[in-house]
């Protein structure tokens, strides 16, 4: 922005008092009124087309499946068989950690059982023979009474021993360490070799067939959100595309902290083509305004109920009140619901120019050299010949005079 002020016309010192030696006639100074020269990237012209509207968030986009793998017995990590980047399957066994006490527990755990349910095949057996005694007369109530007790307490010995061999066998199956879904191995902690405790972290595992953004938004615009609803993702890893997703949860209940309401977007990935961990905006699609004066967003001055923008009307500066109506952060613009029309003129640049004040919007910048060159030249000369008319007009007066 720039404001020329252009300089008086003044006759040479010289004439100027002869005139006024000679007739005391005053010499009027003609001063030209300020002028602001705006830039043309300084204006925008208002105008009427469709505007989208969304709700945006920014965060880092994360795979949706993502899990630390501990060690759940303590041991030394051996057979390790997945390394970073390996694609696993649910279940899959990526290494094991030796811990022989454990083992060993199993061992004799199951050595029980089968222990147990040997004792139970002999009591049955003897209550088979018991109950045929007992039959034929040979064998008494309370002798049969007591072979029967025999068998339960032989059947419930064996269920004891079952019970204890399960946990055995389920703290042995923890020395194997599994995927806990398909995916892909994010991560290697320790080394085969080393020894672990209980809760040492051995891999992470990632699911990057979806990506997830989480964030929270303001109330006010939670309830345009909607389950289901399109977002448009940019990433900073990926300049000039544009990937589309849906919103997947909305929180029920505002964050009492921040009285604001969590949203998660989630971008499907199934080629696994985009990377986790990259930051992103992901915009929700809420609507679509048809028909509507649209503006560069900088052009709108105030807040929302003092809002107006600095027009060019009549080649002077005007104040316009004017009442907003949707924006759409993604492209800088506004929608201008009441008090502009479709082909006027704004300044979008910062800083202010009072009202009343006489504006042009210059050249483009590319020809303003040459134009300025021109235009200085053009102003030398327009002086050169006012200086000689004006002295004429001065030898002329004194002339006559005398």
């Amino acid at each position: 922005m720039k404001i020329r002020t252009p300089s008086a016309r003044r006759a040479p010192m010289g004439l100027a008092l002869l005139v006024l030696a000679g007739c005391s006639a005053p010499v009027a100074e003609a001063v030209d009124a300020t002028v602001v020269e705006l830039a043309p990237s300084e204006v925008a012209v208002a105008e009427r087309t469709s505007l989208r509207t969304g709700v945006t968030l920014t965060g880092t986009l994360n795979p949706h499946r993502q899990a630390e793998v501990r060690a759940q017995v303590p041991g030394t990590v051996t057979g390790m068989r997945v390394e970073r980047g390996m694609a696993v399957t649910a279940g899959q066994t990526m290494a094991t950690i030796a811990a022989e006490g454990i083992r060993s527990q199993a061992a004799s755990a199951e050595a029980g059982v089968a222990a147990a349910q040997a004792g139970v095949a002999q009591a049955r057996r003897e209550l088979e023979s018991a109950r045929l005694l007992h039959d034929r007369g040979a064998l008494s109530d309370l002798d049969l009474q007591a072979v029967e007790t025999a068998f339960e307490s032989a059947q419930a010995q064996l269920a004891t021993a079952e019970a204890g061999a399960a946990g055995a066998r389920e703290q042995a199956g923890r020395t194997l360490v599994t995927a806990p879904f398909a995916g892909e191995v994010a991560a290697r902690v320790v080394n085969e070799g080393e020894a672990v405790n209980v809760g040492e972290t051995i891999f992470e595992v990632v699911n990057s067939t979806q990506l997830e953004l989480e964030g929270q938004v303001p109330v006010a615009q939670a309830t345009r959100v909607r389950v289901g609803q399109t977002v448009e993702f940019t990433l900073d890893g990926y300049p000039g595309r544009t990937f589309t997703g849906t919103v997947a949860q909305v929180a029920p209940v505002a964050d009492p902290g921040t009285r604001q309401v969590g949203v998660t977007m989630r971008l499907p990935n199934e080629d696994r083509s985009v990377i986790g961990g990259l930051f992103a905006t992901g915009r929700v699609i809420t609507g679509t305004t048809e028909d509507a004066v649209v503006v560069p967003s900088g052009a709108v001055r105030g807040t929302n109920g003092d809002a107006y923008v600095q027009l060019l009307e009549g080649g002077t500066m005007q104040r316009r009140p004017v009442v907003v109506g949707e924006v759409d952060p993604a492209t800088g613009r506004t929608s201008i619901a009441r008090g502009l029309a479709a082909g006027d003129t704004v300044v979008v640049s910062p800083g202010e120019v009072t009202a009343g004040t006489r504006v042009r919007v210059g050249a483009a910048r590319s020809g303003s050299a040459s134009s300025a060159a021109s235009g200085d030249a053009g102003a030398s000369g327009g002086t050169d010949e006012a200086s000689h008319s004006e002295a004429g007009d001065a030898a002329e007066a004194t002339e006559g005079h005398r």
